[in-house]
């Protein structure tokens, strides 16, 4: 070009940038003679979304007086907060003159991705001029932390300070009711996005498969995946897990196997609904086929993977061939793991088997979790069941003098009232 003037500079820098090319975004930076508030900007941004953030800051600390804005603040507010380090985001976000909305959702979001959705709400809490943003940040990061209740009390306050809900407020509140079990409250979300036109996009299709599964009306979730143009993995998991859940477990391998004729490739999340409707099922031949699959498609079967497959071995009967599997196992067995065997082997009464656990556990120091009583309480019961009743009393003794109680059972009930939330 035989002429440059900033917009030009700035649109290459902005290129490489987006592009994650630093290196040519620095020097092109450094040739610009007279850079504008653009330009910090696009190389503050650019450092942060690449996890730099000790560059970002050096760059931002040497902006001009006079070129930092809002716009300056909130990216390096928002670069702390992506990657949750709430506590360098918290320090110069009480710093800044003036701040945007997008700054407020940045740091609620930050500091649910964290999982302190308390601090989160005093944020919210503090925004003098609400818009439909912050009140978006604060629903998801509820749901997003599991606080259902809250975000289902969100989104009704949303409504009565007369904001009309958007694709994004609708997905987290399907999360929500599909968390907690709400198929009534989730049917009248689902009507609503046909009566406010809110657009059925790929995230709100996937949230109501999601929703409808999870809370068992499969003819339902079924009938909107199947008219899905595209289907993504999300949605794949949702029904695979969500007739895993239900008990439907022919239903979870079909939807397995036609996933893998798919475009769509079975991921972590799916080979463990699987193998959990393997369990479930009885479908121990499945089960053992699916298993080395994990690997075939380039993935690491997770401990999670391996306590479904000790499952689904102690469920048929195969005890030992658990045993051996965990014995086997790449990382150190969990309490998870020598739960479901210890289960198999009250079903089984298989003493010599629960005798080879206790061993185990003991000679390998990773003790059954101290906190989780019920193995305490499930080795007393396979003693009594077995008559064992010294051995048993032996327990019971242990637990009392490691504090433990046994946990009571517990319901909880909501009484839901839709015109409320909606």
């Amino acid at each position: 070009m035989p002429d440059r003037n900033a917009v030009t500079w700035n649109a290459m820098i902005g290129g490489y940038v987006r592009n994650g090319d630093m290196k040519s975004a620095s020097v092109l930076f450094e040739k610009m003679s007279t850079k504008t508030a653009v330009t910090w900007i696009e190389i503050i941004d650019g450092f942060a979304r690449t996890g730099d953030l000790v560059t970002a800051r050096c760059f931002f600390d040497q902006v001009p007086s006079q070129l930092k804005n809002v716009v300056t603040w909130t990216v390096m507010v928002d670069g702390y907060a992506s990657k949750g380090q709430m506590i360098d985001a918290r320090i110069l976000f009480e710093k800044m003159p003036e701040r945007n909305f997008f700054v407020w959702s940045s740091v609620i979001s930050g500091y649910c991705k964290i999982g302190n959705v308390k601090e989160a709400k005093t944020i919210f809490d503090k925004i003098p001029d609400r818009n439909l943003v912050n009140w978006n940040s604060l629903i998801c990061g509820y749901a997003q932390n599991g606080f259902c209740e809250e975000a289902m009390e969100a989104f009704g306050k949303m409504q009565a300070d007369g904001f009309e809900p958007d694709e994004i407020t609708i997905v987290s509140v399907l999360s929500a009711c599909a968390q907690l079990g709400l198929l009534d409250v989730g049917k009248d979300v689902h009507q609503m996005v046909y009566d406010k036109r809110i657009k059925l996009n790929q995230f709100v299709m996937n949230a109501l498969v999601d929703m409808y599964a999870k809370c068992g009306d499969l003819a339902n979730a079924r009938l909107i995946f199947e008219g899905m143009t595209i289907k993504n993995n999300a949605c794949w998991n949702a029904m695979i897990s969500g007739f895993a859940i239900h008990g439907q477990c022919k239903e979870a391998l079909e939807f397995f196997r036609r996933m893998e004729e798919s475009n769509e490739k079975p991921d972590e999340i799916t080979f463990l609904s699987v193998l959990s409707a393997c369990a479930h099922g009885g479908f121990v031949d499945e089960g053992l086929d699916i298993f080395p699959k994990i690997e075939e498609r380039g993935l690491v079967a997770k401990i999670k993977h391996y306590g479904c497959m000790v499952d689904l071995l102690g469920r048929a009967g195969r005890l030992q061939d658990a045993y051996t599997l965990i014995k086997r196992m790449p990382m150190i067995p969990n309490d998870a793991v020598w739960g479901a065997l210890l289960g198999a082997c009250r079903v089984h009464m298989d003493m010599d088997m629960v005798q080879k656990v206790i061993d185990d556990v003991t000679r390998q120091d990773c003790t059954i979790d101290s906190d989780n009583d019920p193995h305490y309480v499930l080795l007393s019961n396979i003693y009594a069941a077995s008559d064992s009743w010294e051995k048993a009393e032996r327990m019971r003794v242990v637990m009392e003098n490691k504090g433990f109680l046994k946990t009571p059972g517990r319901s909880s009930v909501m009484l839901v009232n839709g015109d409320q939330y909606l």
